[in-house]
């Protein structure tokens, strides 16, 4: 080899060796933290990937299930109380496929502030007020609430319900009953505590028991056997939808995020926006520490021959007073048709548990039935 390739070659070397280890000075230490740190890049970037998977994901999810303005609420982006109507409906269970009443009625509200939440079930066949979806004269005048849903759809249902309590409700869920089965089998099931032993398509016996899809299902359908009728049905409801956002809440589910959203966009329909629920996700969760659940107690009744259930006044009261504390309102006295058919009722004992058979609907603004 001649000198002057000679001096290019060991320069080359030279400059080799910049970016190579000397082989004494490689120590095992060494080896492992190059091995971790190449590791650490490699999570890194894949975490990276996931997540933004999962977040592009969830806004597809979501933007399937909105049926609202668009707009990005202002009281969700500054932490304020909101409340939400989740609506269960029956399409495609049980042979259903028309609009239908909504099976279930659940008025929830958050409070960020106080970490707090409630839960107040609304029976199905409460009289009430219906109301349309604003558009036009379509409404029924005193009828079940849950008929509310069938003739104005969701914005009937809100709009309903914002009457009967006097309180603003500012979203709506409609939730598919079908997505119940499917999104505790997303979660990997659920855990009750069952009040008594019954069968409806599955045998459930008192105590605790960890319920899968199709069971959960038929845990809150049942009502003709339970003792407290259609109470009881929305009490076994509040149970499995407490544990669903408890499990929803909880890391361990976002390694069935898939399954979830899935769930979602499929069989939900909201006016919450993506940006609306990741909000609630990072800024509301805690207020599933404190959940007050309950319901609107009512009276049997006999209207015609249609059986229905009438709330008094008092309690019609308690529930809006209720719902306004929990969203920071002042409380108001009640004055809607409900309580103005109460007042208008002759002889009634709203202590007596035996069925009214004697309540009867005035025309609206008339203190008579026949509207003179």
């Amino acid at each position: 080899m001649k000198p002057d390739e000679q001096k290019k070659l060991n320069k080359k070397l030279k400059r080799n060796n910049v970016f190579a280890a000397n082989r004494k000075n490689i120590k095992d230490g060494n080896s492992l933290a190059r091995l971790v740190g190449l590791l650490t890049i490699l999570l890194v970037c894949g975490s990276v990937a996931y997540f933004a998977h999962a977040y592009f994901s969830a806004m597809s999810s979501v933007q399937q299930a909105y049926r609202g303005t668009g707009k990005t609420s202002q009281l969700i982006s500054q932490k304020k109380p909101i409340s939400i109507l989740i609506l269960g409906v029956d399409q495609g269970i049980e042979g259903r496929h028309d609009r239908g009443n909504s099976d279930t009625m659940i008025l929830t509200t958050m409070n960020p502030q106080k970490k707090e939440a409630t839960m107040t079930s609304i029976p199905r066949d409460l009289l009430a007020d219906i109301k349309g979806d604003g558009t036009g004269e379509g409404k029924y005048y005193m009828f079940r609430a849950n008929s509310a849903y069938q003739l104005g759809g969701s914005k009937g249902a809100t709009r309903t319900v914002s009457a009967l309590l006097n309180t603003p409700v500012n979203y709506y869920m409609e939730v598919n009953m079908k997505a119940l089965e499917s999104m505790v089998e997303a979660l990997g099931g659920v855990d009750v505590n069952v009040p008594f032993t019954f069968t409806y398509h599955t045998y459930f016996k008192k105590g605790k028991q960890h319920l899968n899809g199709k069971e959960a299902l038929d845990y809150v359908r049942m009502r003709k056997e339970d003792p407290q009728g259609d109470y009881g049905r929305q009490m076994r409801q509040r149970q499995v939808i407490n544990d669903i956002v408890r499990k929803g809440m909880s890391v361990n589910s976002i390694t069935n995020y898939r399954k979830i959203l899935k769930v979602f966009a499929k069989y939900v329909k909201t006016n919450l926006t993506f940006d609306d629920m990741l909000s609630i996700a990072m800024n509301y969760r805690d207020c599933t520490q404190k959940i007050q659940s309950g319901y609107i107690h009512g009276h049997n009744v006999w209207i015609g021959t249609a059986a229905m259930q009438v709330a008094s006044t008092k309690e019609l009261q308690r529930i809006s007073d209720l719902v306004r504390t929990s969203l920071g309102l002042k409380k108001e006295k009640l004055r809607n048709q409900e309580t103005r058919q109460n007042s208008l009722q002759q002889g009634l004992d709203w202590d007596d548990p035996d069925d009214f058979r004697n309540y009867v609907i005035y025309d609206k603004d008339s203190d008579t039935m026949d509207g003179n």
